[in-house]
C-alpha cells in the first residue's frame, strides 16, 4: 500500500511469486503471504510434449481437446516485464491498457479523462487492489499467473492474485448473456468459437474496477469487455482486447497482449491482509 513516506520512482509489473507486490509508481501490497516455492518443483505436467532432453517443446502444435476445438488448457502468464520507462512512459498493459495506441490516443469521456488523471495525481491511492478486491477484467490478466481448465460446455480461469480464490467461469454451452445482471467485479461471460478464436462476452461489471493499473481508466457498469484467445502453438497464446463502455468512452477501443504457458508448475495460494495501516494510505 502506500505509506506517506518516500518511495521509489521505478516500479515493475506485480510480482505475485514473492511477498512484495507492486502496484504502479508508488502503490504497494505489504502483507501478501504465499507458501514458500518449490511445490511439485520436481512433477512435470501431464500431456506436455518434450525434446529428446526431457524439456518442453513449447513450439509444438496446438494440441486439441476431444471435441476438436483447440485446447487452451495450462497455466498461463502474460509475459510483459517492464513497467514503466527510463521516460516515465507506461510499457505494459497492467500499466496501461491502451499502451497500444498513441498517447492520448484512449478515447475518454470528459468525466473519465479528468478521473484517470486524478487517480494518477493521488499516486493511485483509491485502487481497489490495494484493498485487496478482484482487479477486474481485463486488468486479472495482466498481474499474474492463471490456469484456464476447459471442458466442452464450461471454462474456467484460476488466478494467482492478492483477490483470494478469485476465479472465472466462461460458460460454452449456447447460454446468452443475462439480460439483467447483478454488478459484479468480474462480470458474467459467455464463450463462443469462431474457428481457432474463443470469442469470450463478459458484461455486468460494477463502476468500481480500474481498467489498468499506472492510468487509471476507468469503467462503468455499462462495460462490456469481448476478449479472444487463440493458442499460437503449443506454448504461446494471443489475447486480444476489446473495451466497449460508452459512458466513459466515446468508441471502443482494443488491445492485444501475449501469454506464454508455464510448464511443471502450479498456482500458488495468494492472500491479501492490507485492511492494516489503511491510516497510512494517504495519497498525495
Amino acid at each position: 500500500m502506500l505509506y506517506d513516506t518516500d518511495v521509489p520512482m521505478d516500479m515493475r509489473p506485480f510480482l505475485f511469486r514473492s511477498i512484495l507486490v507492486s502496484i504502479g509508481w508508488a502503490v504497494f501490497l505489504s502483507s501478501t503471504s504465499a507458501p514458500a516455492p518449490g511445490q511439485w518443483l520436481k512433477y512435470p505436467t501431464a500431456g506436455i510434449p518434450r525434446g529428446t532432453d526431457g524439456k518442453p517443446n513449447l513450439s509444438a502444435p496446438v494440441p486439441k481437446a476431444p471435441d476438436g476445438k483447440p485446447d487452451l488448457s495450462g497455466i498461463w502468464e502474460v509475459g510483459e516485464e517492464q513497467g514503466v520507462s527510463l521516460y516515465g512512459a507506461y510499457t505494459t498493459h497492467f500499466m496501461d491498457l491502451a499502451v497500444d495506441l498513441k498517447p492520448g490516443e484512449a478515447p475518454l469521456q470528459p468525466w473519465a479523462k479528468a478521473l484517470s488523471q486524478e487517480r494518477q495525481d493521488n499516486l493511485h491511492k483509491d485502487d481497489p487492489l490495494a484493498r485487496c478486491m478482484p482487479p477486474g477484467v481485463p486488468r486479472i490478466n495482466t498481474i499474474a499467473p492463471f490456469k484456464i481448465i476447459q471442458n466442452p460446455r464450461l471454462i474456467v480461469v484460476l488466478y494467482e492474485t492478492t483477490a483470494t480464490s478469485a476465479f472465472r467461469q466462461i460458460f460454452t454451452d449456447g447460454r446468452p448473456l443475462p439480460k439483467d445482471p447483478q454488478p459484479t467485479w468480474l462480470g458474467y461471460s459467455v464463450g463462443t468459437w469462431e474457428g481457432n478464436v474463443l470469442k469470450v462476452d463478459t458484461i455486468g461489471f460494477n463502476d468500481r474496477g480500474w481498467i489498468d493499473t499506472g492510468m487509471g481508466h476507468p469503467q462503468t457498469e455499462a462495460l462490456h469487455v469481448i476478449e479472444r484467445f487463440r493458442r499460437t502453438d503449443f506454448g504461446h497464446m494471443e489475447i486480444g482486447i476489446t473495451i466497449d463502455d460508452p459512458k466513459a468512452y466515446t468508441k471502443p477501443w482494443t488491445a492485444s497482449m501475449k501469454a506464454h504457458i508455464l510448464p511443471d508448475t502450479e498456482l500458488l495460494e495468494m492472500t491479501c491482509e492490507n485492511s492494516k495501516g489503511l491510516e497510512h494510505l494517504v495519497g498525495r
